[in-house]
């Protein structure tokens, strides 16, 4: 038996949209970074490829912002992070909800150096295998 949360009373805070290329998860935070409501692709009943379609991310946002507003969520700033399908929509449908948007933020991680290269192939190695044949 699931318990029911109380209302928390919280105006301010962060809509944390996650998308990748399965897909799309949105937290709402309070400033301290502790979650209030969230919904995936997942979560709304989708399996498989559907999870990953800008449709599916714009219903898991309307179903998480629904829930933040149940806690009294007015105004939010977006981090969005990812490179998916569904992160316009996903923040697109945040808008239309009736929260306000303050700010959107794309925190997505860029490698700097990358990962380590392959190491070289020595010439006369190569040479040496072309001769057996």
């Amino acid at each position: 038996m699931a318990r029911k949360s109380k209302r928390k009373n919280i105006a301010k805070g962060i809509a944390h949209i996650h998308s990748t290329h399965n897909n799309t998860i949105i937290t709402f935070t309070d400033e301290k970074g502790d979650v209030i409501a969230w919904s995936s692709a997942g979560a709304i009943g989708y399996k498989g490829s559907k999870k990953s379609t800008p449709y599916a991310a714009s219903l898991a946002a309307g179903a998480a912002s629904d829930a933040a507003k149940d806690h009294g969520i007015k105004e939010v700033s977006v981090q969005i992070k990812g490179t998916g399908p569904g992160r316009d929509s996903a923040r697109k449908q945040i808008e239309v909800s009736g929260i306000k948007v303050s700010f959107v933020k794309d925190v997505t991680a860029i490698p700097y150096n990358g990962t380590r290269p392959p190491k070289k192939i020595l010439l006369w190695k190569k040479a040496k295998e072309k001769s057996r044949r």
